[in-house]
């Protein structure tokens, strides 16, 4: 399967989806826990970059911390 050219739902940069090849996509380094997965669906119906996955688990690594204290 040929990889594609796609426009982050988040942020409009274009980055390279693999997902015929799934572990060499670039969303694959990212580990994500199933409710921060449920919470992207709710917001966005197809793929975000990486830099807006990093971003967003950053921020919810940070909630989830701040909110156990």
């Amino acid at each position: 399967m040929k990889h594609e050219l796609k426009y982050c739902e988040r942020c409009g940069s274009v980055f390279e989806c693999k997902r015929g090849n799934i572990t060499q996509c670039q969303c694959f380094e990212f580990q994500i826990e199933a409710s921060l997965k449920a919470k992207i669906g709710e917001e966005y119906s197809d793929c975000l970059c990486g830099k807006c996955l990093k971003e967003i688990a950053e921020k919810f690594s940070d909630f989830d911390f701040n909110r156990t204290k």
